[in-house]
């Protein structure tokens, strides 16, 4: 059965003078990388550990975290990438839920780390991957390669955990989703036909490292012996620059993302002639931006992938030549890969005919093992090996995919998922706040803007920035309400008692083509 630790020990086989990976001036061949990942997991192997317990990232891109996400599976442990833009109690909870025993972290998140060293009782050993001095409290990542040899990789392959990746829940917490080796595998595959890259492209992580959607491109990239190249964060302008003098072929950017870089002043002198290929998901695509982006760069091809993390993540993806094609083309999501299959099912569980929305079930060897530590949650969205998606969707004739609404209650805002009880649960929480919804609006930039309505205890007042002083620190910056509504009437409910958010979207939504940003 196919592992991580194999696709290291293929590309250092197959390729191993060709380029795996640069960052900040340090350079490494396919072998050199091998040697390095096998080194470092064989100290991780020797903290004892027992097989599948769980190791954190708490890092910004760079050729550090690469090495570190190989080498904890490597070792025969679970990694567990935490999101850089959460708050210290998110990543507490997400440590303490998943039992995490050690964590990688770099210069920009030392003073959490030590935090979380403190408050997390799991968290024993945290290891320092950034540039500067190693604090005394932290193990060094270059001594942890320099002092061990190299190891044989750990024999969990195929349907064992290898990660567990949090994202947001819908009881106010996040859900950590289990991945296995062959299902991050099986993804990566599937959008090899799409993606097209070779051992010569050169794939450049801009979008954070963290998410599942960059791990798809890395997964692509490895999987082809490609060369990769970090930024420690998405600054446009250094992507740009960043593509023309490293000859980038491929990347992978969310439509916010494309949006900053077409509105750049240097977007339309800049040297992008060896760029074939962005790939985009994560959020809608404003039909504007797309548009721009093939008059301004048309001979970059363009492809989107659709997914979430339950499905490692890619389901569907939309190729450069449909892109080409145009017209209502352009609002689908694409086809399935060939790794998997797609339902549209009604509510009364029958399957959709064409052209009739119903919710997006998928199957295939890239379905996720389960939420960690949620059976029930778990019991609703696995059903019979298909992954109840909790978005809805249609089929044409052609066998295209298009997301309409969104079954879930969730806000997709420049790339991110926001689940809107976590929100919720800050808001009402400020002793002036009687109920609230929060819903996502249409935002050109974002997709989608968190928007909080609010309904105030008789005779309370409050202004917008008091209700943000409350919620930050509870809630990464991403998640607080960019706007908010007061309203004197009770929030509409249905019979069953539950918020209609369909009615209080109804104002910003109006006359769009796709409900969902």
């Amino acid at each position: 059965m196919i592992s991580m630790p194999q696709m290291i020990e293929r590309a250092a086989r197959l390729n191993p003078q060709g380029l795996a990976t640069r960052c900040d001036g340090r350079q490494h061949n396919w072998q050199e990388t091998g040697t390095r990942i096998s080194r470092l997991g064989g100290s991780l192997r020797g903290l004892q550990f027992g097989d599948g317990e769980r190791v954190g990232i708490l890092s910004l891109n760079s050729d550090r975290y690469y090495e570190a996400l190989f080498a904890i599976v490597w070792a025969g442990y679970c990694v567990v990438p935490l999101n850089t833009r959460w708050a210290v109690p998110e990543n507490d909870y997400a440590l303490k839920d998943s039992g995490t025993r050690a964590l990688f972290f770099d210069d920009s998140f030392a003073a959490q780390a030590h935090e979380l060293l403190d408050s997390v009782e799991s968290l024993t050993v945290a290891i320092y991957m950034g540039e500067g001095g190693c604090p005394s409290w932290a193990q060094s990542f270059e001594s942890m390669i320099e002092q061990a040899e190299p190891s044989t990789a750990s024999q969990r392959c195929g349907e064992d955990m290898a990660g567990i990746f949090y994202t947001g829940g819908t009881t106010g917490f996040p859900k950590g989703v289990m991945q296995s080796h062959r299902a991050i595998w099986a993804s990566a595959l599937g959008s090899v036909p799409y993606f097209k890259m070779g051992r010569d492209s050169i794939y450049l992580h801009a979008a954070p490292m963290f998410h599942m959607a960059d791990l798809a491109g890395s997964m692509g990239a490895t999987l082809n012996c490609a060369g990769n190249v970090m930024l420690a964060s998405f600054e446009p302008g250094q992507v740009l620059q960043t593509i023309a003098n490293e000859g980038i072929t491929h990347t992978l950017l969310v439509p916010a993302m494309i949006k900053m870089a077409l509105n750049h002043p240097q977007a339309s002198s800049a040297d992008v002639s060896s760029l074939e290929c962005i790939l985009y998901g994560a959020s809608p695509m404003p039909a504007a931006t797309l548009e721009q982006c093939m008059s301004i760069w048309p001979t970059v091809g363009l492809v989107q992938a659709y997914g979430q993390t339950e499905l490692a993540p890619v389901v569907t993806m939309l190729s450069a030549e449909d892109h080409r094609i145009g017209g209502q083309r352009l609002k689908s999501a694409g086809r399935p890969t060939p790794v998997n299959d797609i339902r549209i099912v009604g509510a009364d569980g029958e399957d959709c005919t064409v052209g009739v929305s119903g919710e997006v079930v998928v199957r295939g060897p890239h379905t996720m093992l389960g939420y960690w530590n949620k059976p029930d949650e778990t019991m609703k969205a696995l059903q019979n090996g298909w992954v109840f998606t909790g978005d809805a969707g249609l089929f044409d004739d052609d066998g295209f995919l298009y997301i309409v609404d969104r079954v879930k209650d969730m806000v997709v805002t420049g790339g991110e998922n926001v689940f809107t009880t976590e929100v919720e649960n800050a808001v009402i929480s400020h002793p002036a706040v009687q109920d609230v919804a929060v819903i996502g609006i249409p935002h050109d930039d974002w997709g989608e803007a968190v928007h909080a309505i609010v309904v105030l205890h008789e005779g309370q007042s409050v202004s917008d920035d008091d209700l943000l002083a409350h919620c930050r620190g509870q809630i990464a910056g991403y998640k607080l309400p960019k706007g908010f509504t007061y309203r004197a009437d009770p929030l509409p409910l249905s019979g069953a008692g539950k918020v209609l958010k369909t009615e209080l979207r109804k104002p910003w939504w109006k006359g769009r083509d796709r409900h969902v940003g």
